[in-house]
């Protein structure tokens, strides 16, 4: 079976068992948004490129931030040097990216992590629900279950979400096999990505469904895109940043 397929008919599941968690994480963001709060996405390693699809794309919502571990050095002074693959792991670095994020109480964030048990995200998830934030989690719920929690807690991405959305990646996260052993071929970024998709999307529809018109990015490369992209962001002057 080739990995196309493989792909689409995982896409398909997922589609299909995590339609109900995605209304409720849609509910979430209506929710804050609507009372003038902000989705704050954060990722590490490759589920930064999940965060990418919630926060400033064209098509996407305005009121976004994408969360990083860069975050130390654009906005809290650490020498690039910091920043090593093994930084996810390091739970004392969750506050420091908190408290460098302009959150405000009514704030929902969106918490990326396959595995779910590198302790930079669960000291952030434990930060953000002792905020008194709503957490969305997206995950791979087999592959977090078969794992021990690198956090001191125990815990893991999926143990303090309120809603939890599952890219129904395998353990391991590739989905085809060597003749000799091993797997390759990645998939969890292709549903997070749809699950992350899938929410915003169905926040925004539910938002006109409403009467409110959805403060949504055009995309800056057609006519009209960065003044419209400037005009709503003014809306949120100090509540969202664009940064590297």
């Amino acid at each position: 079976m080739t990995y196309a397929t493989k792909a689409l008919e995982l896409a398909q599941r997922v589609a299909e068992t995590q339609a109900e968690p995605v209304g409720r994480a849609a509910g979430l963001l209506v929710a804050a948004l609507r009372a003038g709060g902000v989705v704050n996405a954060f990722g590490s390693g490759h589920s930064e490129a999940i965060a990418m699809e919630i926060a400033g794309r064209a098509g996407g919502l305005v009121p976004s931030n994408r969360l990083t571990p860069r975050d130390l050095v654009l906005y809290g002074g650490e020498p690039p040097g910091v920043l090593t693959p093994e930084l996810e792991r390091d739970p004392a670095i969750a506050r420091r990216i908190y408290d460098l994020a302009p959150v405000a109480p009514q704030d929902v964030f969106v918490l990326i992590s396959s595995s779910g048990v590198n302790g930079t995200v669960v000291e952030l998830a434990t930060i953000v629900k002792d905020g008194g934030h709503p957490l969305i989690a997206i995950t791979s719920v087999e592959h977090s279950t078969r794992m021990t929690s690198r956090h001191p807690s125990g815990r893991r991405l999926l143990d303090l979400a309120d809603v939890v959305l599952d890219n129904g990646s395998p353990y391991g996260d590739a989905v085809l096999e060597l003749p000799g052993g091993g797997t390759y071929g990645a998939v969890s970024t292709i549903t997070s990505a749809l699950l992350a998709q899938m929410v915003v999307t169905e926040a925004v529809e539910r938002m006109a469904a409403l009467g409110e018109a959805p403060p949504i990015y055009l995309s800056v490369n057609v006519t009209g895109g960065d003044e419209h992209n400037k005009a709503l962001e003014s809306r949120y002057a100090g509540r969202i940043r664009r940064g590297a």
